[in-house]
């Protein structure tokens, strides 16, 4: 399962947030992976992602290089804007045949799509439930598209709060806010792209 499962919005705005993992079985083949992981990141730098990171470390917000910090049985993942680009990463990690398990985080119906273009089986997917439970405790649909990025919930609704009434007042822009934003998010999964654009759309600017 991936944590980064239960991101909200819309679907316009979740066909600009995918995430690719690489994730070794700890007990199988976790032993002497970092190598193995760090041609990960060989693989999906070239390709411009907006945000990159590793489990142990955090995301390239918060680490100046992250393949050099790479251990064993860490999960590293690249987060990117477009399907076209997240399928050639999936291309290029088919072709490099790791050895470690690929997941992919988006919408169902596109990833579906994308492997059946590129001859890969699924083996599992996982489909999120929502959120149960008292929803009058939490905060407006809006701030959820950006504090659901951090599936941890290190993303706090205040601090988006925050930073949409900076932006309005000239006083951060959108993109500084975004990166304040994803650096909380310790396995740096946050889009920062999405996130700024999210921002705008909350700040009433274009």
């Amino acid at each position: 399962m991936t944590h980064t499962l239960h991101r909200r919005g819309t679907k316009e705005s979740l066909r600009t947030d995918y995430i690719v993992f690489g994730i070794t079985a700890q007990q199988f083949n976790g032993k002497d992976s970092a190598q193995v992981l760090k041609k990960f990141f060989d693989i999906v730098s070239p390709l411009h992602p907006t945000n990159m990171g590793d489990m142990r470390q955090g995301g390239m917000l918060t680490v100046a290089d992250l393949p050099a910090g790479v251990q064993d049985n860490s999960i590293v993942h690249a987060v990117f804007n477009d399907l076209e680009t997240l399928e050639e990463a999936v291309r290029r990690l088919k072709t490099a045949d790791l050895g470690i398990s690929i997941v992919v985080s988006s919408l169902c119906d596109d990833v579906a799509e994308l492997a059946k273009r590129n001859n890969v089986k699924l083996h599992t997917q996982e489909v999120s439930l929502g959120i149960h439970g008292n929803l009058k405790k939490l905060p407006a649909e809006e701030f959820l598209h950006v504090t659901t990025q951090c599936g941890h919930g290190l993303i706090a609704a205040n601090l988006v709060k925050s930073m949409v009434e900076k932006v309005k007042n000239g006083k951060i822009t959108p993109r500084k806010a975004s990166e304040e934003i994803c650096k909380q998010c310790s396995c740096g999964v946050g889009n920062i792209n999405r996130t700024e654009a999210l921002l705008k759309d909350m700040a009433g600017i274009a």
